[in-house]
C-alpha cells in the first residue's frame, strides 16, 4: 500500500484572492463607520454616543481584521513517517574481477608494473610523465 500524496486543494488561497478578501472586508467597516458618523449627526441622545463610540472603533477593528490575512488557517503539520525499505533477500554471486579491459588475467604480465602476474597494476606502478607548461 503506497503513502497518501498530498492534494493540491491543502494549498493556501493565492495571495490576491486573500488580499482582495481583506480589502472588502476593510473597506465594509469603513462604510459602517460613515454610517455611523453620518447618524451621530442626525440623532440626539444616547444612541448618538453610541455611534460616535462605533465610529471610534470601528477603525482599529477594521485594521486588525484586515492585517490578520492568511493566519486564521490551520494546515495539517503531522510528520511523515517514511517506510522502510523493503530487504534484499540474498546478495548475487560476486563476478571474478576483471584484470583489464579486453585482456585476460592469465596472459601474464606484459606490462611493466604488473609484476604480481595477474595483469592488474599494484599500487605506484607505471610511468611518471613530468609535463611542463610552456
Amino acid at each position: 500500500m503506497s503513502e497518501p500524496v498530498p492534494s493540491i486543494t491543502s494549498a493556501p488561497e493565492p495571495l490576491a484572492v486573500d488580499q482582495a478578501r481583506r480589502t472588502r472586508s476593510y473597506l465594509i467597516q469603513m462604510s459602517i463607520r460613515v454610517v455611523c458618523i453620518i447618524g451621530a449627526v442626525l440623532v440626539d441622545g444616547w444612541v448618538r454616543w453610541a455611534l460616535v463610540a462605533a465610529a471610534v472603533v470601528l477603525p482599529y477593528s477594521a485594521v486588525l481584521v484586515a492585517n490578520a490575512g492568511r493566519d486564521h488557517t490551520t494546515h495539517d503539520t503531522s510528520p511523515v513517517t517514511p517506510q522502510a525499505a523493503p530487504m534484499l533477500e540474498e546478495l548475487p554471486e560476486a563476478a571474478p574481477p576483471a584484470a583489464h579491459q579486453g585482456r585476460a588475467a592469465d596472459d601474464g604480465p606484459d606490462d611493466p608494473g604488473a609484476a604480481d602476474g595477474t595483469g592488474r597494476l599494484s599500487h605506484g606502478s607505471g610511468r611518471v610523465i613530468n609535463h611542463v607548461d610552456d
